[in-house]
């Protein structure tokens, strides 16, 4: 018996060390050709920008070109579903938003493809946060969360932008709407960058947005902020208070932005992605555009990426029932 045990623990042992022998030849032979970076957004926002600013210098460390592709549509869920689909080698890479997350409590069952983002991807790593807030048109006329809530018991049906059904925008507009009983009508766009061209132009009178992709047209004057949707202002616009110091609590939201691999990816592939990343999260010039880009750096492990996805799992899905948030 003593034999036989010794045995099984022996090859135990040996197909333990053939798995990790396994994957450092593969982490040693990553990338063995171009890498894909799939946005599920369209170009012009924080996602796409931090995509581009990671592909040059990853492109520069392996050797080997790094390509972003904007796949948009389905809240973030087309992008994933492609990623799913991916080859689980690391050479095609999602980065996204937490709308991927959310966006299923919201959007039609089978919505993207019927891709499960928590079973066919896997996180790497979380890049960056962006604070958020609730803009209007600068010729709307209004200064503040005050203002913006008295025109809209005026004027019911007032039309507020997201970057799409089921972004952490909708659900803070939706926030706003039960936390200060007024009625405005969600117009959802493809994206944080056309959301913020409507809201420019005059199409909708309210944004509920990122700051990555707003900044810019807040200092120009276009785009007039009215209160950070968050639990604490933002460094970026210190002196916007937050909806609860203006009185209407309930309405925090947050977004963080994610690098996920296809399921099945090799740990060790998965390591060394979250490492050179991380690594460039250091520079000084990649720290700095996503400064000027109102990305706050984060990094770190895969596992505080997922533990972001298991909160906003929990946390959106009750928000969806108790406000009734479907697509529009």
């Amino acid at each position: 018996m003593r034999k036989r045990l010794f045995l099984k623990q022996s090859a135990f042992a040996l197909g333990l060390w053939a798995a990790v022998s396994m994957q450092a030849v593969l982490a040693q032979g990553f990338p063995a050709k171009n890498v894909t970076v799939v946005v599920p957004f369209p170009p012009g926002g924080g996602p796409d920008l931090m995509a581009r600013v990671f592909a040059e210098k990853l492109a520069a460390k392996w050797g080997k070109p790094v390509v972003v592709e904007n796949r948009p549509g389905a809240g973030a869920l087309l992008g994933a579903q492609a990623v799913a689909k991916s080859a689980a080698d690391g050479h095609t890479l999602l980065l996204t938003t937490n709308t991927m997350v959310i966006s299923p409590h919201v959007l039609p069952p089978g919505a993207g493809g019927g891709v499960d983002v928590h079973t066919d991807l896997v996180p790497v790593v979380a890049p960056a946060t962006t604070p958020m807030a609730m803009l209007a048109n600068a010729g709307v006329g209004v200064k503040d969360l005050k203002e913006a809530i008295a025109m809209a018991s005026r004027q019911p049906g007032m039309p507020y932008g997201s970057a799409g059904n089921g972004s952490p925008m909708h659900f803070a507009g939706e926030m706003l709407k039960r936390a200060a009983g007024v009625d405005l009508l969600h117009v959802p766009y493809r994206g944080v960058a056309p959301s913020v061209t409507a809201a420019i132009g005059g199409e909708v009178k309210f944004l509920f947005v990122g700051l990555g992709g707003a900044l810019p047209h807040i200092r120009s004057g276009r785009l007039v902020p009215l209160a950070v949707t968050e639990r604490n202002r933002s460094p970026l616009l210190p002196e916007v208070p937050t909806a609860s110091e203006q009185g209407v609590r309930g309405v925090e939201v947050n977004a963080w932005y994610g690098v996920f691999a296809p399921a099945g990816t090799p740990s060790a592939v998965r390591a060394q992605i979250n490492a050179d990343i991380n690594e460039a999260l250091k520079l000084s010039d990649v720290r700095e555009k996503l400064a000027t880009a109102g990305l706050d750096v984060l990094g770190g492990s895969e596992q505080a990426l997922a533990d972001f996805m298991r909160a906003d799992r929990q946390r959106y899905s009750q928000l969806a029932r108790e406000l009734n948030i479907k697509a529009d």
